[in-house]
């Protein structure tokens, strides 16, 4: 790619494949390989997390012809079998963060799953039950390994991929009782703190599209079933 070059990403998430149906997004990936340089996957790649329903979709990203770079969600971690899932869509040729950044044609594309908390003044805290306490201790410990990601960024030019919403202005459309299961704003808040170009994530399927972090960074929802502009179920970014 030139210097100074835009690269084209298509980012999407919640493809929540189940293992019934054959080739569910062959079609959409030859789509996307001849629109976009990057395939961006925002997590719930799977329904349940079960293996058969990775080698399903195995079978579709083998066919994608541009690098492929995504994370997990928290379907993916249902059966428990989380690593072998991994496995199996590295093997198709994924690239799985997981508080890691990746570097292609001078962009960087880092990530992690995220987790759950809440967001801004109702930011759940570690107080009282071991319950509680484990529970915010999951959501700090995934802001940590997303700054990790971002220290190790190389490029001012980067796109960061979650699963869970760092925004709350992505999750509104869902019942406000659900908002502190569908993202914190501790990831946001980490985010800011470094140069980013902007945030993609999944999860809310109910939520709105566009958004923005405190610090004014661009934030955008591609779960599958959220209207985008262009009416695709992917995302158009050029970064």
């Amino acid at each position: 790619m030139a210097e100074g070059e835009r690269l084209r990403v298509a980012a999407l998430g919640d493809l929540h494949v189940g293992d019934t149906r054959r080739h569910p997004f062959r079609e959409l990936f030859a789509e996307i390989s001849q629109k976009a340089d990057v395939l961006v996957l925002c997590g719930d790649l799977t329904n349940t997390g079960a293996v058969k329903e990775a080698e399903t979709l195995a079978e579709d990203l083998a066919g994608v012809s541009i690098p492929m770079v995504g994370v997990l969600g928290n379907h993916d971690f249902e059966c428990g079998c989380a690593e072998e899932v991994r496995g199996v869509l590295q093997e198709a040729g994924l690239c799985l963060l997981d508080g890691q950044a990746t570097e292609i044609d001078g962009v960087s594309f880092l990530g992690t799953k995220g987790f759950a908390g809440g967001f801004g003044r109702y930011l759940l805290t570690s107080f009282g039950e071991q319950a509680v306490k484990t529970f915010v201790g999951e959501s700090v410990q995934e802001a940590l390994k997303l700054e990790n990601a971002l220290r190790n960024a190389k490029s001012h030019r980067a796109l960061v991929i979650l699963h869970y919403a760092p925004s709350v202005e992505t999750v509104r459309g869902e019942p406000p009782e659900i908002y502190a299961f569908l993202g914190s704003s501790r990831l946001g808040e980490t985010i800011d703190r470094f140069p980013a170009t902007a945030i993609v994530h999944g999860h809310a399927h109910h939520g709105a599209f566009e958004g923005r972090t405190p610090g004014g960074i661009p934030v955008y929802n591609c779960a599958y079933d959220i209207p985008k502009p262009g009416e695709r179920p992917y995302h158009m970014l050029e970064i």
